[in-house]
């Protein structure tokens, strides 16, 4: 019963991927859409009244039927707005009327279909609800605006966030031919597109009107989006280089933003360069930007005399959206400018309340779009040559090769236009881009590194938790999954069932359990309800031979009002160890958020029990009750270069379940912000750890620098001073505290558009020691000095072909009397040339070559001999791997 138990929920986990997708099929099978289809031919609805009424800001129009209308199309065309109702009639309704909106109206009839033609008047807008047998068709006229004056105190009211939102509709029209990036670079611009003006700023200004022109047009057919931006600019004082894909965070860019279920949660984003170089990640609010999401689309973009222009077209294949046949999207445009530090929405978009997709704006008129049959494959293989020195037998270090071809596929499946099944044998998990340089030594905790891998990248923010239960670096070596996500409604849901061969191949040859597979199963699902609020479950399931871990967490995220957000979450945990050791825990965290554009705030409380076991997630420390407050504000005077400045204070402190006291940690903060995207920020920190019964109190000070200003250089530096604690003395001392110093400097330098050299060194230093008796014994020696170095350097030829070479060196350099640690320098050199067509079709060839300080000499005591320099070889590689996307 005890195994049943533990595999419960992995088989829930399996029920979830198998089941949901077949009841989906079957349950959409009874749509309107069929039913439609089984009818005979529909009857003529009739008009029965028709009537304009004035409104304080424009026209609302008035169209009753006799049947429901909700078949209705509607979309803008130039200086005219078109409704059609089809299989309708009207033949009293007169042609004479006029508006504040519009100036007449045109009623015609062409076959069957009843069309009305509104002749717009100047900057009106139009949009159109429908109830039953009512249309109201709605026409607004911009209110008088003088230049907004920045917010300068709390007490300025902010904009009313849902007439905001009412005003900000679009109509898309349907268009027979794609626009082109020519017909605009020869200012021709076709007439049958939605064009929009009115850019704002969000910073540094709030609703300030854009510095720089910039205008949008939009259209669509059966197959696309079209997005094309014509910015005004200087053209020499542009940003745009020619960059890898994703590589363009430092342009001037342009984007639009999709929030396809309409739902203010979750949007994509789409950005590019003036060059037409793509970004693409996904927004969900309470998570932020997850810039691991990739998919297939298509930009193109070229400088002009008087700015840039870019064209973007998104196929409906990359995007998921509900089945309807009229489409209502979520809707924002925007530019950014860093020699400005100016970015700008339409529509209107503001910092003095919490949440991003609440604001958008409403695109209309896209009707009759689907995805479509959509399956990819993406077959990949990889060959590679490597030798590796292993340093961990008895005796002096010896080289292994290796020769390795693998091949695998990964396949996707898009069920009913909002499911998504991935499926996967022997998933490609080569990880080209390699791991960002951090500090490693004297860390008391395990250090976060992000996932890197490509099947786990996308769509990881359906199994996000406010505390990490799901980290997918814990799946080493799999060779079989399949992971479903998607959206019904106001349902999301996730599920992933995986193998792990890593734990079972690290076990001695004579382990019972020797290659034995551990298997992973993850089910989350979530359940939104008013304002961008919603409750979820998740549930994760490790096992491996007689050993299993099961975690059961329960989260909610409460949107309180348009400034305060307040998240929770409790988790319980089960965990059977391979010697039969059994616990279990509980975890609760609490966290109340608000967020604005002067005055921002948090406070939290994490609670994890002494049992509390999470196999597959990050939770580096357990055994605490850790309460918290943040709190900053922001003086935004918009002049003399400056776009704000103002204090930030944290504190901390965390008690073990038997009520004592481990650390406590206050810190005071000033920043200023400058434009040119530059930031000066100094601080102090004081802090109070328990480590091994013993108190410890330390403190620091750090200076931090970051800038833009120049288009071809980027440069950030920090540097801290005071004292820390020596976490792990050699043999025979106790830990103790030391001065500490440390620092970092970062150098971006483009001496073309297309060459790009990063430099990064990181140093960190804990000195002489401030303990009496270890003063006494050892004086005033260091302790140790770490020093990380990274050299990176691509060059893009074109689009698709780059060749990037990387140099990193670490160096530890330890006083063994004091800290245990060696000696320890290490030398790598990383090559990888690129040819990357699309996310899914890439072409890398990689060369990787380490060096270290050991000396190929017997061990002494059974430890390595150490030498000055890295010379020695420790591992070579040389790979080849493909990819391609197959999409039908």
């Amino acid at each position: 019963m005890a195994s049943l138990r533990r595999q419960v929920p992995l088989r829930l986990c399996a029920v979830l991927i198998l089941v949901l997708p077949v009841l989906f099929t079957t349950a959409s099978s009874l749509t309107p859409e069929s039913l439609r289809a089984s009818a005979q031919a529909p009857r003529m609805k009739s008009i029965v009244s028709f009537r304009v009424s004035e409104e304080g800001d424009g026209t609302r129009v008035f169209i009753t039927g006799d049947v429901s209308l909700n078949d209705y199309t509607a979309y803008r065309d130039g200086e005219s707005y078109y409704l059609t109702i089809p299989h309708a009639s009207a033949s009293f309704i007169q042609s004479n009327w006029t508006g504040r909106g519009f100036t007449d109206v045109l009623v015609s009839s062409r076959d069957t279909d009843l069309v009305f033609s509104f002749r717009l008047r100047e900057s009106a807008a139009a949009r159109v609800e429908q109830r039953l047998n009512k249309i109201e068709v709605v026409f607004t006229l911009p209110l008088p605006m003088s230049r907004p004056r920045i917010v300068e105190s709390p007490a300025t009211s902010p904009l009313p966030l849902n007439s905001a939102r009412a005003s900000a509709v679009t109509y898309v029209p349907r268009t027979a031919s794609p626009p082109k990036l020519q017909d605009f670079l020869e200012q021709r611009a076709p007439k049958n597109l939605a064009v929009i003006k009115d850019f704002r700023q969000r910073t540094p200004g709030d609703g300030v009107p854009a510095s720089l022109q910039t205008t949008a047009y939009l259209s669509y057919d059966d197959k696309q989006l079209y997005v094309v931006f014509v910015c005004k600019d200087d053209p020499q004082k542009v940003r745009a280089r020619l960059s890898k894909r994703e590589d363009i965070s430092d342009d001037d860019l342009v984007g639009i933003t999709l929030d396809t279920f309409h739902d203010r949660r979750r949007a994509y984003n789409f950005s590019v360069n003036p060059l037409g170089i793509q970004l693409d990640s996904i927004y969900t609010e309470g998570q932020g930007d997850d810039y691991s999401f990739d998919t297939l689309w298509y930009s193109e973009g070229q400088l002009t005399e008087d700015g840039f222009i870019v064209r973007m077209s998104i196929p409906f294949k990359s995007l998921r959206f509900s089945s309807s046949d009229a489409q209502s999207w979520g809707i924002a445009l925007s530019r950014s400018i860093p020699r400005l530090s100016e970015t700008s929405y339409w529509p209107y978009v503001t910092d003095r309340v919490g949440g991003f997709v609440q604001q958008l704006g409403t695109l209309e008129g896209l009707r009759d779009i689907s995805p479509g049959r959509n399956v990819q494959v993406t077959p990949y293989g990889l060959v590679a040559s490597s030798r590796v020195l292993d340093d961990t037998q008895a005796g002096a270090p010896a080289y292994s090769r290796d020769n390795e071809i693998r091949g695998g596929v990964d396949a996707k499946v898009i069920l009913k236009d909002a499911l998504t099944l991935d499926m996967t044998v022997n998933p490609d998990f080569s990880q080209v881009e390699s791991d960002e340089p951090q500090v490693l030594v004297n860390q008391r905790f395990e250090v976060f590194f992000p996932e890197k891998r490509p099947f786990f990248i996308e769509n990881a923010g359906f199994f996000q938790t406010p505390e990490t239960l799901f980290f997918s670096r814990r799946v080493v070596n799999p060779q079989l999954g399949a992971r479903l996500t998607g959206k019904l409604g106001r349902w999301t849901f996730g599920g992933l069932v995986m193998d792990d061969r890593a734990r079972g191949r690290l076990l001695a040859e004579d382990d019972p359990f020797f290659k034995r597979r551990a298997l992973v199963g993850v089910a989350r699902v979530q359940r939104e309800f008013g304002e961008q609020s919603s409750v979820g479950v998740l549930v994760t399931g490790y096992d491996f031979a007689s050993s299993s871990n099961q975690v059961f967490s329960l989260d909610t995220r409460l949107k309180l009002n348009q400034n305060w957000t307040f998240t929770g979450q409790a988790a319980r945990s089960r965990y059977l160890g391979l010697a039969g050791e059994r616990l279990s825990g509980s975890l609760l965290y609490s966290d109340l958020t608000r967020e604005g554009r002067n005055f921002n705030y948090s406070a939290y409380y994490v609670d994890r029990s002494p049992g509390f076991r999470s196999e597959l997630g990050f939770i580096p420390r357990v055994d605490i009750r850790e309460a918290g407050q943040y709190a900053s504000y922001r003086w935004r005077p918009n002049k003399y270069h400056i776009i704000s400045f103002g204090p930030s204070a944290f504190g901390s402190a965390n008690w073990d379940r038997r009520g004592r006291l481990q650390e406590w940690s206050a810190n005071a903060e000033f920043q200023i912000e400058l434009t040119g995207l530059t930031t000066l920020q100094v601080g102090h920190s004081d802090y109070f750890t328990l480590f091994l019964d013993r108190g410890y109190r330390t403190s620091g000070t750090s200076l931090f620098f970051y800038t833009q200003w120049l288009d071809w250089l980027s440069l950030s530096a920090s540097y801290n001073t005071g004292t820390d604690v020596n976490y792990f003395p050699a043999q025979g001392l106790e830990p103790f505290r030391a001065v500490s110093s440390g620092g970092s400097l970062g150098l971006t330098l483009r001496p073309s558009t297309r060459m790009r050299l990063d430099q990064t060194y990181i140093y960190s230093r804990l000195g002489r020691s401030t303990d009496p008796m270890v003063l006494a014994s050892f004086g005033p020696a260091s302790i140790f000095n770490n020093h990380i170095l990274r050299s990176k350097l691509n060059y893009q030829f074109t689009r698709e072909l780059s060749l990037r070479a990387i140099l990193d060196y670490n160096a530890v350099l330890a006083n063994s009397f004091l800290v245990s640690l060696d000696r320890d320098k290490s030398l790598t050199a990383d090559l990888l040339l690129t040819y990357l067509l699309n996310p899914g079709t890439a072409v890398y060839v990689g060369y990787t070559d380490g060096y270290s300080n050991i000396a190929l000499a017997p061990y002494t005591s059974g430890l390595p001999v150490r030498q000055r320099l890295p010379v020695t070889s420790t591992g070579r590689q040389f790979f080849v791997k493909l990819s391609y996307l197959l999409r039908y």
